[in-house]
C-alpha cells in the first residue's frame, strides 16, 4: 500500500493538478475504490488536500522535504547568493539538484512579475530541457551522460532538444565554458543560463540559474552575475570563505 501510496503523489506534475478521484485512479491506473482508500489516508495524514475542484499536494510534504538535511543545508547556504543574483539580475532566480534523469527545484526567488514556469520548489523536470539540469548533466559522471544520450530524450516544446548529437554538443560546450544554456525548451517564450555548484572533491552537488522572457535574454549581460553566484556557493560548500 505504500508503494501505490507513492504512485498517488507522482501522480501530479509541476504544472498538474487539482485532479478528481477518477483522473487520480485513471493516472495512477488504480480501481477507483483502492483510490479513494489510499486518498482518504494521504488526506487524513496531510500529504494531499482537497480543494473545491479536487484533490492537490498537501503542505505536510513540504514540510517533510524540508527536513531532508542535505537540501536544507544546501538552501541555507545558497540563499544569500540567490538573492544576490536576483537583485543584479531580477530576473527570475533556480537551485536545482539532480535526481536520477531530472533536476529537482530546490529554491526559486522571483519578483512580482514572476514568468510562467513549469518550474517550482520540490517540483522536477528532465535534465536535458532545463538550463539547470544540463549545468549537472554537463559535470555528471560519464556514464549518466552516455546513459542520457541513449534516450530517448523527453520534449516539453518544440525547442527541446531531441537529437542526441545536438545536445552533446551542449553538454560539451557547458563543460568547456562552465555555462549552461536553455532557449525555451522547457516552455515557450523563455530562455535561461545556468551554473553548477561544486562541492568538496570538485563534484557538482547543484546548479542555479536565472530564466528571462526570450526577448531580454542577454548572455553577455547575464553570464557574469550567474558565474559569480555559482564560484561564491562553491566556495562555501567547500568550506572557503
Amino acid at each position: 500500500m505504500l508503494e501505490k501510496a507513492v504512485v498517488l503523489l507522482e501522480c501530479f506534475p509541476p504544472t498538474g493538478g487539482p485532479f478528481r478521484l477518477t483522473e487520480l485512479a485513471e493516472r495512477a491506473g488504480f480501481a477507483k475504490s483502492t483510490t479513494s482508500r489510499l486518498v482518504g489516508s494521504l488526506v487524513d495524514l496531510g500529504l494531499l488536500e482537497r480543494g473545491e475542484r479536487g484533490y492537490h499536494l498537501g503542505g505536510k510534504l513540504f514540510e517533510l522535504g524540508s527536513l531532508v538535511p542535505r537540501r536544507h543545508d544546501l538552501r541555507e547556504a545558497a540563499l544569500p547568493f540567490l538573492q544576490d543574483l536576483f537583485e543584479a539580475t531580477r530576473a527570475t532566480v533556480h537551485l536545482g539538484v539532480r535526481e536520477g534523469h531530472e533536476v529537482v527545484y530546490v529554491e526559486r526567488i522571483h519578483g512580482h512579475d514572476s514568468l510562467a514556469l513549469p518550474s517550482r520548489i520540490g517540483g522536477s523536470l528532465p535534465l536535458t530541457c532545463t538550463g539547470v539540469g544540463k549545468a549537472l548533466l554537463a559535470f555528471s559522471p560519464a556514464e549518466l551522460v552516455e546513459e542520457v544520450l541513449a534516450g530517448p530524450l523527453p520534449q516539453l516544446t518544440r525547442h527541446s532538444l531531441t537529437d542526441p548529437m545536438r545536445l552533446r554538443s551542449a553538454i560539451e560546450q557547458a563543460q568547456v565554458s562552465g555555462l549552461a544554456y536553455e532557449e525555451q525548451e522547457a516552455v515557450e517564450g523563455v530562455s535561461c543560463i545556468a551554473a553548477p555548484v561544486f562541492g568538496e572533491g570538485g563534484r557538482a552537488v547543484a546548479a542555479l540559474s536565472v530564466a528571462v522572457p526570450r526577448a531580454s535574454f542577454h548572455p553577455a549581460r547575464l553570464a557574469p552575475a550567474v558565474r559569480t553566484a555559482a564560484l561564491g556557493l562553491s566556495r562555501t560548500m567547500r568550506g572557503g570563505t
